[in-house]
């Protein structure tokens, strides 16, 4: 290893080689084996080789400069490539040269190391990552293990270091002023909160009194005071169950995460003062997994309560808390005498109030505001809805050089494993629909919906729930045609229904199936979407977070989110999650697919479904494929399997050894109800993005281009101008429940 003082001055002995790659000048004289090189940051320079193991990498050393040649992945057509690597602990910014030449030119690339993570991977030997909180993602290898982990724990020291500067920013800024006006009320003791299920409770004090850990008392039945509870929900049913207290005192959160930290450098420690070698030593994999994995998770939570931290200082500035308000002044919804009163239908306009963690004192500038969100939430009609006579089938994308030669400069803008929310592509790759409709057509087999409910056992009805989920996606996705959905804008929402005749033996008449999906936040992109047959007594809610990502020949789209299906008669609930898509082959012929394990389980019945979407090896294999298997989870018994593919023919086997083959293609498909565009509201899907539909329709690009970005511009300025007057967004028909999104009146809260 060579120890450098800041201007690069060498410390070895006179005459000794410069290093290349796979060869380095200790200090000492001797060679070693593709050492890094350690620059001083102001201590005295010291013989510190690589004798001493993982020890190198202590408090010491973690200020300073680090510079070495490491393989970078490049892309997929040149793949590995040699980079000289400089680290700066200072500025947190790690930078790459393509030789140690060019050092003195304007780096090749700089990744900011506040908020990364640094892990291994086991994709190749001696191989890790470098993600930063924006999205970008440095695939990296060095020679060895031993090298391996001395980069990685330097970029991870680096990390944590900035990150805690950060944090300690945010704290000052913030948690003064709370502190401040905890004093007023003196140290009592307050109301203790129950903690059940999945529901963790902190209690903090104010600035003056004892400490929390020695604080603690059994609860009490006394008046409220200044001790206040933090409580975290993990999930929307928690969080029905309590109503969130004000978010911004995270005080003792910080004294837990210090504590935590503490221990975890004391791991680290004691790992890395193992010796190199023996039965037991600081190079073994689990230990270095466990290193990597406990900095990273630490790194994460430190930066989750940072954001926290500017989140409630900014709360504390525009919202302070106070009663509940209502978005309609003076009544819980409009009166009836506006001119676009709210009619009450079942999924008509939501609850006029606010939700809890929403309540604040209205400025009349938000007055305004969420009056005319009330006025404007479409009142939706049954009656006016007619059936859905649209027919926007979608050609596979062609190879035209034009296009071609587009996506050739997209692409060199781009680096592998980039966030694409906030990229805008070409016009001509879209399909003409809002994702929100696209939505609405995984339920163009209504009939296989109402069938669910109706089976007599917990484990028909989760094998029925399973065939109507594996025969959604053909229609919802139309096949594999490679094309992306509109983009929907925030407030964008998509109504319509179904209608599915009863049974012959029954009374006359048809069920009635109603839809709707909102855009309930733009950063990041989540829409939520509830389905309900009120006659069928069932429902479904869910919300999805679509996470795109560059990866080189293709795009992969992450649907993050989860949803439920609530059968109102036998008191079940059924969790399910989404696949993830991938747009395969951009530069030829484009082609989606579906890939990833995705889970169906109800807790009353313990029955749960496993299904994986497999794609594509990259040589032989079929496309499209899918397999499942529904057990029962105290006996383990298998129920059901099924595979075939999603956008054509399933197999299904029953336990009873029955077979039943399902084809997608030839299945009928019910048509949705619509209202014509006149009768529609101004932020609904069709109606919003008519005009870009037309243009995409006459095959006039520029025209769908420039109607696109008048969208696209309006929709910042109106979030330009929330920013400016500190006026939140208050979805019409969803509220956010723990980490997820709630229709406002939801069939089991009818019920």
């Amino acid at each position: 290893m060579i120890i450098m003082d800041r201007t690069g001055a060498q410390r070895s002995k006179p005459g000794s080689p410069a290093p290349e790659r796979g060869t380095s000048v200790s200090s000492d004289g001797g060679t070693g084996s593709g050492s890094p090189r350690l620059l001083s940051a102001g201590s005295p320079a010291g013989a510190e080789g690589r004798s001493r193991g993982c020890n190198a990498c202590g408090q010491q050393a973690q200020r300073r400069h680090l510079e070495g040649v490491l393989s970078k992945y490049t892309n997929l057509l040149q793949g590995w490539q040699n980079r000289y690597f400089v680290l700066d602990p200072d500025q947190g910014h790690l930078q790459y040269y393509v030789s140690e030449q060019g050092k003195g030119q304007k780096p090749r690339g700089s990744l900011p190391l506040l908020g990364a993570t640094v892990d291994p991977s086991d994709e190749v030997p001696h191989m890790f990552t470098v993600h930063s909180a924006s999205g970008e993602l440095y695939k990296l290898k060095a020679v060895d293990t031993r090298e391996q982990q001395f980069w990685m724990n330097h970029l991870q020291a680096s990390a944590r270091r900035h990150s805690d500067s950060s944090a300690r920013v945010g704290k000052m800024r913030g948690f003064d002023e709370h502190l401040c006006l905890e004093k007023m009320g003196g140290c009592q003791d307050g109301q203790g909160s129950s903690s059940s299920g999945r529901v963790r409770s902190f209690s903090l004090l104010p600035a003056g009194c004892p400490s929390p850990g020695i604080q603690r008392r059994p609860p009490q039945p006394v008046a409220p005071s200044n001790i206040v509870t933090v409580t975290h929900h993990k999930s929307p049913a928690a969080a029905r169950r309590a109503k969130s207290p004000f978010p911004g005192r995270l005080l003792e959160v910080k004294e837990v995460i210090t504590q935590v930290e503490g221990q975890q450098r004391d791991l680290v420690q004691s790992i890395e003062s193992l010796p190199a070698h023996g039965p037991v030593s600081c190079l073994d994999q689990d230990l270095l997994l466990l290193k990597a994995t406990s900095t990273a998770t630490l790194g994460c939570l430190g930066e989750c309560l940072n954001i926290l931290q500017r989140s409630a200082g900014q709360v504390v500035q525009h919202d302070p808390p106070s009663d509940e308000v209502s978005l309609c002044p003076g009544s819980e919804s409009p009166p009836t005498g506006s001119p676009k009163s709210c009619r009450v239908t079942a999924l008509s306009c939501p609850e006029a109030k606010l939700p809890p963690w929403r309540s604040s004192p209205v400025q009349p500038a938000q007055v305004a505001f969420l009056w005319s969100q009330c006025l404007e939430t479409e009142a939706i009609g049954l009656s006016e809805e007619l059936t859905d006579t649209e027919n926007n089938e979608e050609e596979d994308l062609g190879v035209m050089e034009e296009q071609r030669s587009v996506i050739l400069h997209l692409l060199s803008q781009l680096k592998l494993g980039m966030d694409l929310t906030r990229v805008v592509l070409p016009t001509f790759i879209l399909e003409k629909r809002s994702l929100l409709e696209m939505y609405a057509n995984f339920m163009a087999h209504p009939d296989m919906f109402l069938a669910i409910t109706a089976a007599t056992s917990a484990e028909d009805r989760m094998v029925r729930f399973v065939e109507y989920y594996l025969t959604a996606f053909h229609e919802g996705r139309r096949g594999a045609v490679a094309r992306k959905p509109y983009n929907p804008l925030l407030g964008e929402t998509f109504h319509c229904s179904w209608e599915v005749p009863r049974e012959r033996s029954g009374p006359t008449g048809c069920y009635r199936v109603r839809f709707v999906a909102e855009q309930v936040s733009h950063h990041p992109p989540v829409s939520g979407f509830y389905c309900e047959c009120r006659e069928r007594g069932m429902c479904v809610n869910a919300h999805v977070w679509t996470k795109s990502k560059f990866m080189g020949m293709s795009i992969g789209v992450s649907m993050v989110g989860e949803g439920m299906l609530c059968l109102m008669e036998h008191g079940e609930e059924y969790v399910f999650t989404l696949p993830n898509a991938y747009a395969r082959s951009i530069l030829t012929v484009p082609w989606v697919e579906l890939a990833g394990k995705v889970s169906i389980s109800c807790a009353k019945s313990s029955y749960s479904a496993s299904i994986t979407f497999q794609s594509k090896p990259f040589y032989g294999g079929k496309v499209h494929r899918v397999t499942a298997e529904v057990k029962h989870g105290p006996s383990g018994a298998v129920v059901c399997k099924a595979q075939g593919e999603w956008n054509g023919t399933l197999e299904f086997t029953y336990s009873s050894g029955e077979t039943r083959v399902i084809d997608t293609t030839t299945l009928p498909v019910t048509r949705k109800k619509i209202r014509p565009l006149e009768k529609q509201g101004s932020f609904e899907s069709r109606r919003l993005w008519q005009h870009v539909t037309v243009a995409l329709k006459k095959g006039d690009l520029d025209v769908a281009t420039e109607h696109k970005r008048h969208l696209e511009e309006k929709q910042r300025a109106e979030e330009r101008q929330r920013e400016a007057t500190a006026t939140p967004w208050i979805p019409r028909h969803f509220r956010k429940e723990g980490d997820g999104w709630v229709y406002r009146n939801p069939l089991w809260k009818a019920n």
